[in-house]
């Protein structure tokens, strides 16, 4: 099992980009869940809005066999998640966009940021941590189908007040993510977030067309605040 105090860093040579030429558009960054890979959500392109670059990485931890793909933090059973692992994961995301995402300027005075994250189940848990590690780079976080990690941070009383935009989505069939972390996210994001939050009947651990209806009409308001 990787520790915590590893140094994890993301496969730049794997992320797939769109479209090909992307300089002055807002940024999205697409995080898989466990046992995908970057190939995953980049599928979701053609229902994203128009006018955004979109960067869908690869995270950086190889689960157990026999289990595909790849994962942000190891999962110990059903119900084990350490927050530890998921704010390790965010920073190594935090460090991507450091190094590659350096044409997409963060927030200035006056301008709101052009940098939004889209993650489900782990990437949406990893999405809520690195926008509680470094809320004024992001304009936005969808997390869909995922939680927001118990514990405290740092910078969680200030999100209380600067209240990021969040849209949550998750099903009603949803029995991957379990019960008491969802109870959690469910009291924790209205708290320190601008939420938008949607429950979809019958809906498993996956994603339906109505909320990528949904998430589209969340993220044009970001595109076109990014533009203001």
């Amino acid at each position: 099992m990787v520790s915590v105090s590893d140094n994890l860093t993301l496969d730049a040579d794997a992320t797939r980009w769109a479209p090909d030429t992307r300089n002055g558009l807002p940024l999205l960054v697409l995080l898989h869940g466990y046992g995908a890979d970057e190939h995953d959500l980049f599928g979701l392109v053609p229902y994203l809005p128009e006018g955004i670059a979109v960067a869908s990485i690869a995270a950086p931890l190889t689960p157990p066999w026999p289990a595909p793909g790849r994962s942000w933090y190891p999962i110990d059973g059903l119900n084990g998640r350490d927050p530890d692992a998921v704010t390790h994961a965010a920073r190594a995301v935090l460090d991507w966009l450091d190094a590659h995402a350096g044409n997409v300027p963060t927030a200035q005075a006056g301008e709101s940021p052009r940098i939004a994250l889209l993650g489900f189940s782990q990437g949406a848990a990893v999405s809520l941590q690195a926008l509680r590690l470094d809320a004024a780079r992001f304009g936005a976080v969808v997390a869909l189908s995922g939680y927001a990690s118990p514990g405290d941070l740092p910078d969680d009383e200030a999100l209380q007040e600067s209240r990021p935009s969040v849209f949550w989505g998750r099903g009603t069939n949803d029995d991957v993510i379990p019960a008491p972390l969802i109870a959690h996210t469910s009291q924790w994001l209205p708290g320190h977030s601008e939420l938008t939050g949607r429950v979809y009947p019958g809906l498993t651990h996956s994603i339906s067309e109505a909320e990528l209806l949904d998430v589209k009409i969340f993220l044009e308001k970001w595109r076109d605040d990014s533009a203001g």
